[in-house]
């Protein structure tokens, strides 16, 4: 029996011999492109994590620079007009000695005198920001810089629709308009 069990065992060692070597055929190639799919899965999960980063920061970065901005603006804001009102001290302070020459002094020509150069000195400064005042008497009315305050009738027919008084000035900063200059109009 035991030869028998040998000869069977010879007749089917070919075939086994053919399946162990399909075995190992299918076996053997599937495990390197197993390593390599595995392999460029990690290069891709690397990639997507290093993508992930740069955005986090890129968003982390971009809140920070609002924030920056945000401050700065308030900051400027609070501290827009120091220039200015530190240029308007010294008009201030001539004014404070023009007040007590007033209080002291009976000459009114030297008071006129003073208060004037006060004045001036106070436009000087304004001018040298920026302030220039709207030239609205004999104009054509336009709505676009004048406020009409009433209309009254002209004596003469080339004043119509033109600006006849100047109830309060208009003024530009820097060529933009600041406030409208408030008028009469001649009909």
């Amino acid at each position: 029996m035991a030869e028998k069990n040998m000869k069977e065992k010879e007749k089917h060692a070919p075939e086994n011999r053919e399946q162990d070597i399909i075995d190992s055929e299918n076996t053997a190639p599937q495990t390197p492109e197993l390593s390599q799919e595995e392999t460029e899965l990690e290069k891709l999960r690397a990639e997507l994590e290093e993508s992930k980063d740069k955005y986090l920061r890129k968003v982390a970065e971009f809140e920070n620079a609002k924030r920056r901005n945000a401050k700065e603006r308030i900051e400027l804001i609070q501290t827009a007009g120091k220039e200015v009102i530190t240029d308007l001290l010294d008009v201030l302070d001539d004014c404070d000695r023009a007040q007590k020459q007033l209080e002291s002094s009976n000459d009114p020509g030297e008071i006129k005198e003073g208060v004037l150069l006060v004045f001036n000195k106070l436009r000087s400064i304004l001018q040298a920001k920026g302030l220039k005042p709207m030239e609205t008497l004999n104009q054509e009315f336009n709505p676009d810089l004048h406020e009409a305050i009433t209309e009254i009738p002209t004596p003469k027919e080339e004043l119509k629709n033109k600006v006849i008084d100047e109830i309060m000035k208009g003024y530009y900063l820097n060529d933009k308009i600041i406030r409208y200059a408030k008028v009469v109009v001649g009909k």
